[in-house]
């Protein structure tokens, strides 16, 4: 069954809520497609600032996981999911700003993602168990400093500035991730656009690789790849990833 929750500052407090019809509502029981409505919290536009939907340890990423993005970049496909991380300092919240680093970077870029938000601890897993580890899945954004990922020859530091991997605002539970539309808009511009059906590894792949890898830890997140169109900001730019059933995730360039 879809639930949707969120973590926000509402009436001058730090909740997590069930979103229903629009209506905030505390959360009874662990954050899981079992959880319960409890006290009225109030409604979306009481929200005074939306959190990261979840806090976690690490975020693991997967490098070119559409055939197009390969193609677009240069580089052969993969014969087994690419991994890079993404510390937890990087995570920001829908509407919270992206700060384009000051000195070290003349060029930063969107890469408009699938989000998937481990429910319980994971650690050699199966493909054919992987799904039922994951709590729900979310928009998120690979934000890169594309010239130092060039310069370095790998990609910790062009990955890793603070507000580089904005999330949410949402976790949404029960839903397929199998062929989920995704676009990346740019002052209202589309410049990303595709389906998850295009993944060369599917989630339950990712999860299950990754899981063998390390421990993944509930809370962490796994950002999926992202579609061809890459490109640059600048400041002042808005940013909105769109999922098919997850809504919108936005952050300004500052």
């Amino acid at each position: 069954m879809k639930k949707t929750f969120v973590r926000c500052r509402i009436h001058g407090e730090e909740r997590q809520a069930l979103v229903l019809d629009g209506s905030l509502y505390a959360v009874r029981g662990p954050m899981a497609e079992t959880a319960k409505p409890g006290e009225r919290l109030g409604t979306l536009s009481d929200v005074e600032r939306f959190l990261p939907p979840t806090s976690p340890s690490k975020v693991v990423a997967v490098g070119l996981n559409y055939r197009d993005h390969a193609k677009e970049v240069g580089l052969p496909i993969p014969e087994e999911p690419l991994l890079f991380i993404k510390p937890a300092t990087s995570v920001t919240g829908h509407r919270e700003p992206v700060v384009y680093p000051p000195v070290m970077t003349k060029r930063v870029d969107y890469e408009a993602e699938l989000g998937i938000v481990i429910g319980k601890k994971c650690r050699s897993v199966s493909p054919e168990k992987a799904l039922e580890y994951i709590l729900g899945y979310t928009c998120a954004n690979d934000v890169t400093a594309r010239d130092l990922q060039s310069k370095d020859g790998q990609w910790t530091r062009s990955k890793s500035f603070d507000t580089f991997c904005p999330l949410g605002p949402f976790v949404v539970a029960g839903v397929d991730p199998s062929d989920l539309e995704i676009a990346m808009l740019v002052n209202g511009k589309v410049v990303q656009h595709s389906r998850t059906s295009n993944f060369i590894f599917p989630v339950p792949v990712l999860v299950s690789h990754i899981s063998h890898v390390m421990t993944l830890e509930a809370g962490d997140v796994i950002i999926t790849g992202t579609p061809a169109g890459i490109g640059p900001v600048q400041k002042g730019d808005l940013m909105r990833v769109e999922i098919e059933e997850l809504g919108a995730l936005e952050n300004v360039v500052a």
